[in-house]
């Protein structure tokens, strides 16, 4: 990178984060804050990267951050799309296209996320690929961090991975699947005809699965808004949950978060997941 350039991206992350008060990311305060906004281990932290890997950057030295790691300085300091792009170029990498793991996430849904701290949530595109979640979400339905490519997307993975379906009951597949075809199509419709993102994951998964090529010949269309949902947790049991969504102005993103069902036994489950924590659990059921 240019060095010069390097260091006009660590004085930017300075600014943005001199701007953040901790308490609107989640964070408590404390006493003997001697610095404006956050200090630099808290972006860290809520980046998933090291303090001194951090400190480097606001330096304007060390490696060529990578595009994910841009992605998650973006959402920890709660850039704006043009803030989120203006980071990338910096970088000098290229801006993600709207859909994919890096897109940016409106940092007024980000804060509705952080503010949710007694309830699973996370925030996915309309294409299912999950972009961030809460603690709870996670201890609920494992960690989607690490799906890349065609894989990040939940659908896709429900039609061609066996494996991604073992936290529903296998009684309710059936109904899933007709719900994840129809709400593909009305995604599908909703973008711009020459999207090729949504086109190429249509057509991988009419080429390998039969059952989503039938269901999607029925051309049912369907928005996923508020669900209830039998999820097979493989500590907690069965649980029972709504599923509620909140949706961007354009559709292309969505605010998940999930309560318990009335009259169930959910509620003191669900209390237990913050005892039992963050494990490896099957992907998630959108």
């Amino acid at each position: 990178m240019n060095s010069s350039k390097y260091a006009e991206l660590g004085a930017f992350l300075r600014s943005r984060r001199e701007r953040i008060r901790p308490e609107e990311v989640g964070l408590v305060a404390g006493p003997r804050r001697r610095v404006p906004g956050l200090r630099r281990e808290e972006v860290a932290q809520l980046a998933g990267a090291s303090a001194d890997y951090y400190n480097e950057l606001e330096r304007g030295a060390g490696a060529q951050p990578s595009e994910q790691m841009l992605a998650a300085l973006a959402r920890a300091l709660r850039l704006t799309a043009d803030e989120r792009d203006h980071l990338y170029h910096l970088a000098n990498r290229p801006v993600p296209r709207d859909g994919g793991l890096g897109s940016h996430v409106h940092p007024g849904m980000l804060d509705l996320l952080t503010r949710l701290t007694g309830t699973p949530a996370q925030v996915i595109t309309d294409l299912h690929v999950t972009l961030v979640q809460n603690p709870l979400a996670v201890a609920l339905l494992g960690d989607h961090s690490h799906f890349r490519g065609k894989r990040a997307a939940f659908v896709y993975r429900w039609f061609t991975e066996p494996e991604a379906r073992r936290l529903y009951p296998e009684a309710d597949h059936p109904a899933q699947s007709r719900a994840f075809a129809a709400d593909l199509r009305a995604a599908a419709a909703r973008r711009d005809a020459k999207d090729t993102e949504v086109s190429a994951l249509v057509a991988e998964l009419l080429d390998r699965s039969a059952e989503f090529a039938r269901l999607w010949a029925e051309h049912d269309v369907a928005f996923r808004r508020d669900d209830r949902k039998r999820l097979q947790h493989p500590v907690l049991g069965l649980v029972e949950v709504n599923c509620l969504n909140l949706f961007s102005e354009d559709g292309r993103q969505r605010l998940l978060w999930f309560t318990p069902a009335l009259g169930t036994d959910s509620v003191d489950k669900l209390d237990l997941l913050a005892v039992i924590g963050t494990q490896e659990f099957a992907p998630n059921p959108e």
